[in-house]
């Protein structure tokens, strides 16, 4: 199949649910490979804030997945990421988040009804049917009209119960609704992708062959949905017109300075975008683990993104003379960024499942695992001191989620913070952004399209390290 090279169109489908939950992870990922296998190019989005699903609808679509997040960026930037990244796709599947309409406030802004208006797509909404028939058309019928501008495509049935179960859900919305029934799934005997606390488990660490669970996925999607009808729904997305608008860094004059990110089974929660953005700003990227003892090369600057430090502490706190060298590159001045999961193994201790590991020793402070979230949802900062990566005065968009927490031990009053979150919980007392040396560290994540200043600035400290180190003037 020819891959579609049209500039002006652009196929594509946001897949929605009533809520979290409702099983729009597995149909968006059996969707995206059922059509790959189809031959088709599908190019596969996630509404944000999102690592774990979006890596995997990558896997599943046989193609990197971007984040569009009405969240952290403005609506214009947004289209023109879409527009950017779907170039050459035959297909975009966009999965949303949470319900149809669920935003940060009553009116739903940031929602994936707004994601959908932004990019002028038709919606197929899933549908959890369990042990529900005649109230299904209740439903689909207040979805349709709630937004009369959400084109609704059509509707998924999941987990229904048998033929007799499907019949009666079909009868239902048609006698009813003028609202096409896309297809019917069974009820799985098993999760093929099993979840745990921060959702799904990362590819890294499923036993098993993760291609061969999303190929059953990916059959499972071509016997039971619509496929063709999909895709003409797809197709009948209006233009969407160009937004003159410039969403990428430009490099400033100077030599590549080279910037390390941890990319490994504990620290994997990056945005591509916010390294693109790096590299377009003019930095070089090195992939970095700190699993392992293979040397790291001269660095300028260093990124240590979220992940799952928790699950790996053992091996994290095996590793010394890793931790040794990460804390002498934060005490020798290297520009370094840490979110999340990078800041706890920045903290002298991280506590899991009854048993506290050491870690590299940066700040005077022990993280401790809860059941619970310590942290959810969108936030919002004010810049109160500098630091290489902001300006005093900046307001500072993010989210959070974590299920660790810090643990203030004596001594921790001397902790100097960077952010006054205006929103979102942060690290302590309504604070967040660690300093110390050049670093900066904290439970918030940032998306660098929305914080535009972040990449430019991490290159421009980086840089000048670089020629401080080097004997060099700028």
């Amino acid at each position: 199949m020819t891959p579609n090279t049209e500039r002006t169109v652009f196929p594509r489908l946001v897949l929605a649910g009533l809520s979290g939950g409702a099983g729009k992870t597995i149909v968006s990922l059996g969707l995206a490979r059922a059509w790959a296998d189809a031959g088709l190019r599908v190019k596969p989005f996630k509404k944000g804030p999102d690592y774990i699903d979006a890596t995997w609808l990558g896997l599943a679509a046989r193609n990197p997945c971007t984040n569009l997040d009405p969240g952290l960026m403005e609506r214009d930037p947004l289209a023109a990421l879409f527009l950017e990244k779907a170039q050459g796709a035959d297909i975009s599947l966009v999965e949303g988040n949470r319900g149809l309409f669920d935003g940060k406030d009553v009116t739903g802004s940031c929602s994936t009804a707004e994601l959908a208006r932004t990019l002028r797509a038709p919606v197929a909404l899933v549908i959890d049917c369990t042990k529900m028939t005649r109230t299904v058309a209740a439903i689909v019928q207040g979805c349709a009209s709630f937004e009369p501008d959400i084109a609704l495509a059509g509707v998924i049935l999941n987990r229904t119960a048998g033929e007799r179960h499907r019949s009666l859900l079909r009868r239902a919305i048609e006698e009813y609704t003028d609202v096409t029934v896309l297809g019917a799934l069974p009820k799985l005997k098993q999760n093929p992708i099993p979840e745990r606390h921060m959702g799904l488990w990362s590819d890294r660490e499923l036993d098993g062959d993760s291609d061969a669970a999303l190929g059953e996925l990916g059959r499972t999607m071509a016997d039971c949905l619509d496929l063709e009808r999909l895709r003409d729904e797809a197709g009948s997305a209006p233009v969407l017109p160009r937004p003159d608008v410039d969403i990428w860094p430009r490099p400033e004059p100077g030599p590549k300075p080279a910037i390390g990110y941890v990319h490994d089974a504990a620290l994997w929660f990056y945005y591509p975008e916010n390294l693109e953005a790096l590299e377009r700003a003019g930095a070089r990227l090195v992939r970095l683990s700190l699993l392992d003892d293979a040397p790291w090369p001269e660095l300028h600057g260093l990124y240590l993104g979220g992940g799952f430090p928790e699950t790996l502490a053992e091996r994290l706190a095996a590793n010394q003379a890793r931790r040794e060298a990460v804390r002498g590159l934060v005490f020798a001045g290297l520009p370094v960024y840490a979110e999340c999961g990078g800041f706890m193994y920045l903290c002298e201790r991280l506590e899991y499942e009854g048993r506290s590991w050491p870690m590299a020793g940066v700040f005077p402070l022990e993280t401790g695992f809860c059941e619970r979230p310590q942290g959810l949802g969108y936030t919002e900062a004010e810049v109160r001191e500098q630091t290489p990566f902001f300006e005093v005065g900046d307001i500072v968009r993010g989210h959070e989620f974590h299920y660790s927490r810090c643990v203030r031990p004596g001594g921790a009053e001397s902790l100097r913070f960077a952010l006054r979150m205006l929103r979102g919980n942060g690290m302590l007392d309504g604070r967040d952004g660690l300093r110390s040396q050049r670093t900066h560290a904290g439970y918030n994540h940032i998306f660098a399209l929305g914080t535009p200043q972040w990449a430019p600035n991490f290159v421009r400290a980086a840089r000048a390290y670089m020629l401080q180190t080097s004997g060099e003037d700028e």
